[in-house]
């Protein structure tokens, strides 16, 4: 099962255009979103950290931890985002254990990457 097919049939659809964020870093979030269609950027302090497809997760550190948004999602193109409340979120972690798989897996990788980027490099 491809993952963001677990929310085919979620009525909440958020649709971004070209250009325009799903959110902007330091706003308050309680969300997560999965995108479905087109391409969007990931920016910390405006710049790019990670290139987002359909099936890619973000905000999921805010439905877990809500707080204040650590990243800008920037849409490239036209697209739609299903939004996970925390509510849905909760279902689909007690009815689908490859749902929580996933989303401590897009943590886990988003946190190496930061680390990655943070190491001082070794040309010095």
């Amino acid at each position: 099962m491809v993952f963001f097919e677990l929310f085919a049939h979620n009525p909440e659809i958020v649709r971004v255009p070209a250009g325009q964020p799903l959110f902007s870093e330091g706003d308050p979030g309680h969300m997560m979103y999965v995108l479905t269609a087109g391409s969007a950027q990931v920016l910390v302090n405006d710049c790019p950290v990670e290139q987002l497809q359909p099936g890619n997760i973000v905000g999921e550190m805010g439905i877990v931890s809500p707080g204040p948004r650590s990243a800008t999602v920037l849409a490239q193109s036209d697209c739609e985002f299903v939004a996970v409340d925390e509510k849905r979120f909760h279902y689909l972690v007690q009815q689908v254990p490859f749902f929580a798989t996933q989303v401590m897996r897009t943590l886990a990788e988003r946190l190496r990457a930061t680390n990655q980027r943070l190491k001082p490099s070794a040309e010095g």
